[in-house]
C-alpha cells in the first residue's frame, strides 16, 4: 500500500525533464532507430488513427491543418492521404529538418514553435508533443493560437502510475532502445490528467473542451468552438 501511495504521489504534478532524443544529435544512430521506434508507440496508443478519425468528423470543407512537432512527418502523410486537406493547407512544425517524402506543396517550418508565428488555419493537431512544455510555456502557445483555430486534437501521455509499469514492461516486449526506455518515462511523468492541458493553453469560455482516456496511456484531448 505505501508503494501504491508514493506512486500516486510522485504523479500529481507534472515533472518537466529532458528527453534524450531532444539531446541526441539527429545522425545518432541511436537516436534514428528511436525515431523510427516511435512509429510503435503511437500504433499501439492508437494515437495517429484517433486524431485522424477526429479530424475526419469534426472537420469542414477547406478548412487546414497546423500540425506541431510533425517529426518524420507520418500524421501529416495520414492527414494528407486521408483526404483531410489539400496540401497546400497543412502547415507543420518541428526541430527536424523537411521530410523527403512530404509533398512540395505541404508547408513545413523548421524551428523552435514558441518562436515561429502561427499560420492561420482552423484546426491544430499534435501527437506526443505538447508534453514538453511547461505550463509558462503552454500559455504562452496558447495565447498565440489562431483566430481561425476552431478544433485542437491532440494525444498526450496520460500520467498515471500504472502506465510507468505497463511502458516498462512494453519497451522490453518490444525490445525497444534505451533512448524509449528513458524518454517514455520521462514523458508519462510530464504528461497529463483532467482538464490540466485545457488550463496550461488558457483556453476561455468560447471553448468547449473533451478529454478521454486510453489503456496503453494516451491523454486524448479535443477542444472545438
Amino acid at each position: 500500500m505505501r508503494c501504491l501511495y508514493g506512486q500516486n504521489e510522485m504523479m500529481k504534478e507534472r515533472i518537466i525533464q529532458p528527453e534524450l532524443l531532444d539531446i541526441l544529435p539527429q545522425s545518432d544512430p541511436d537516436a534514428i532507430r528511436a525515431r523510427e521506434e516511435m512509429l510503435q508507440i503511437h500504433g499501439v496508443m492508437g494515437n495517429h488513427r484517433w486524431i485522424e478519425r477526429m479530424v475526419r468528423w469534426h472537420r469542414e470543407s477547406g478548412w487546414r491543418i497546423t500540425e506541431l512537432g510533425a517529426g518524420d512527418g507520418a500524421l501529416a502523410m495520414r492527414l494528407l492521404q486521408s483526404g483531410c486537406c489539400a496540401e497546400t493547407g497543412l502547415h507543420a512544425f518541428d526541430l527536424a529538418p523537411r521530410p523527403e517524402h512530404l509533398p512540395a506543396a505541404a508547408h513545413w517550418t523548421c524551428g523552435d514553435v514558441l518562436a515561429q508565428v502561427l499560420p492561420e488555419t482552423e484546426i491544430m493537431v499534435a501527437s506526443l508533443f505538447l508534453h514538453h512544455f511547461t505550463q509558462e510555456q503552454l500559455h504562452l502557445l496558447g495565447s498565440r493560437l489562431s483566430p481561425a483555430i476552431r478544433l485542437i486534437v491532440a494525444a498526450e501521455p496520460a500520467r498515471r502510475w500504472v502506465h510507468t509499469v505497463t511502458g516498462r514492461l512494453f519497451c522490453e516486449l518490444a525490445e525497444l532502445n534505451h533512448v524509449q526506455h528513458h524518454d517514455m518515462q520521462v514523458s508519462i511523468r510530464a504528461g497529463f490528467r483532467g482538464d490540466e492541458l485545457r488550463d496550461a493553453l488558457a483556453l476561455d469560455a468560447t471553448w468547449q473542451t473533451a478529454v478521454f482516456s486510453h489503456p496503453f496511456g494516451a491523454y486524448r484531448f479535443l477542444a472545438w468552438r
